[in-house]
């Protein structure tokens, strides 16, 4: 299942910080996931203060 990161975003950047394949980037208002480089490894998930990160 991929990730993506919902308008909860508050854009603190703890997702990206910890992402092991650099796959999140800083998009428009929030954070975006690119689905080719995510290995799906869900660290993403579970570093979001907000919970702004689902599976799809």
């Amino acid at each position: 299942m991929a990730y993506v990161i919902t308008d909860s975003c508050i854009m603190c950047g703890s997702c990206a910080a910890g992402c092991p394949v650099e796959a999140i980037s800083e998009g428009d208002g929030q954070f975006v996931i690119d689905q080719d480089a995510c290995i799906q490894c869900g660290t993403c998930e579970g570093n979001c203060p907000v919970g702004a990160i689902v599976e799809e």
